[in-house]
C-alpha cells in the first residue's frame, strides 16, 4: 500500500476537538499513530475504548470514523497472510507503548 497524507481527529468529553497529521499506509495505522500521539500530548484527555477517531485521508479527501474499540478488535482478528500478521503486531507495539 501507499503511503497517504492523513488527519485524524476526536471530540473530547468537553467537546474540545483534537487534530494531527499523519503518514499512514492504512486507516488502522494512521488511527493508531494519532492514538499514539494524543495519549503523549498533555493538552488532550485521555483517549478511552469508546473514542471515536475520524480519519481524513488526503489526495483523493476521504474521511472515516471508527472507535477504538473497533481498532483492539481488529488489531485481534485473525490475518490472512504472514505479512498482515506482522504489520498487525507491529501496530499492537506501537498502541501498547502510547
Amino acid at each position: 500500500m501507499a503511503v497517504r497524507s492523513c488527519v485524524v481527529s476526536f471530540t473530547d468529553v468537553s467537546g474540545i476537538r483534537h487534530s494531527v497529521d499523519v503518514e499512514a499506509e492504512s486507516l488502522y495505522e494512521a488511527a493508531i499513530l494519532a492514538i499514539k500521539r494524543f495519549r503523549k500530548d498533555p493538552w488532550v484527555e485521555r483517549v478511552g475504548d469508546g473514542t471515536v477517531i475520524e480519519v481524513e485521508i488526503r489526495e483523493p479527501s476521504t474521511t472515516h470514523a471508527l472507535s477504538v474499540r473497533q481498532i483492539e478488535r481488529w488489531l485481534s482478528s485473525a490475518t490472512r497472510s504472514p505479512a498482515d500478521a506482522s504489520k498487525k503486531a507491529k501496530l499492537k507495539m506501537m498502541l501498547v507503548q502510547s
